[in-house]
């Protein structure tokens, strides 16, 4: 139990910490990169950890889209391919180690990795653009301090605590 409040602790720490916002900003991404390191440290089951590996992926996925139009490198697919490129860079090492495919590291049928990072990513994702579109009909404002940090975070969380007491033995 310790080592839990220690984990949501550093969380909010770093969810409540002020930087500028970006395309999912540095904290976002900071944020997602301690939850996977303090899920697989608390032993909390690979469902749950890889829905932060599928926020972490989007998460630098976007920042390198970002970075690469601000180097004036664009073409047809670019983005796409930088999306794949980060997830085969994670899960071909997954399966080639047998980190991927074990008959008893399932839920609902689905490996455990495979299905949280891709629940994670959906979510991650849609609650960047859900905020994008609530900030554009608010002219351009957030509704709140660090509501582009809540969202896709706050997100992850509520997904977490569901799948934590759905793989609860």
């Amino acid at each position: 139990m310790k080592k839990i409040k220690i984990f949501f602790s550093l969380l909010a720490l770093i969810i409540v910490w002020p930087l500028t916002a970006q395309a999912f900003c540095p904290v976002c991404t900071v944020a997602v990169g301690a939850g996977l390191g303090f899920s697989r440290w608390l032993g909390i089951d690979d469902t749950v950890s890889s829905l932060w590996v599928g926020g972490l992926l989007i998460a630098v996925s976007a920042w390198t889209v970002d970075w690469l139009k601000k180097k004036k490198i664009n073409f047809l697919g670019m983005a796409a391919l930088t999306y794949f490129l980060y997830y085969a860079l994670v899960f071909v090492p997954f399966y080639f180690t047998g980190f991927i495919g074990h008959p008893f590291n399932r839920l609902w049928n689905i490996d455990k990795i495979v299905l949280g990072t891709i629940i994670g990513s959906i979510f991650f994702f849609a609650m960047g653009a859900w905020y994008n579109y609530m900030k554009k009909k608010n002219n351009g404002h957030a509704y709140f301090p660090l509501q582009k940090v809540v969202m896709p975070v706050g997100t992850l969380l509520i997904l977490s605590f569901i799948f934590y007491f759905i793989t609860k033995n």
